[in-house]
């Protein structure tokens, strides 16, 4: 009765390792935008992934690139430059998935973010509309 016993605990243990989902590649690390323009930090926070601002690859106009688009009155003077714009990304399936912010228009978004070999891809939905980017390591 005690192999019996055992025999199914293993083979319980068998099918729960079998079922168990693989983590997705890691995001951690400086990424650069699709268009060129700026470097996007991922980086641990808690038990998600966030995503900042880290550089501009173009020139900032002077004083710092504002939050000028952005739907809350209040935040338009803030900084771009370390501006977290991805945050509460937790791994689902073979990708992260959370929040995130588009400065450029501000608007909010559902985001995904996996890797695919050496790049990066960024996938940000609004209602029914979607659009993906391809980062590049920095």
């Amino acid at each position: 009765m005690r192999k019996i016993a055992l025999a199914l605990a293993f083979a319980g243990a068998a099918l729960t390792a079998g079922t168990a989902q693989a983590s997705p590649a890691s995001i951690e690390g400086k990424w650069k935008t699709d268009d060129g323009r700026s470097v996007i930090a991922f980086y641990k926070c808690g038990n998600a992934m966030c995503g900042r601002i880290d550089r501009f690859l173009v020139p900032e106009p002077a004083g710092g690139a504002r939050d000028t688009e952005n739907p809350k009155a209040a935040l338009r003077d803030r900084k771009l430059l370390g501006l977290r714009i991805f945050w509460d990304l937790t791994a689902d399936g073979s990708r992260f998935k959370g929040e995130g912010y588009s400065p450029e228009d501000g608007r909010y978004f559902d985001a995904q973010v996996w890797r695919s070999g050496n790049t990066l891809k960024v996938k940000g939905c609004v209602l029914l509309f979607c659009r993906t980017a391809n980062f590049t390591r920095a």
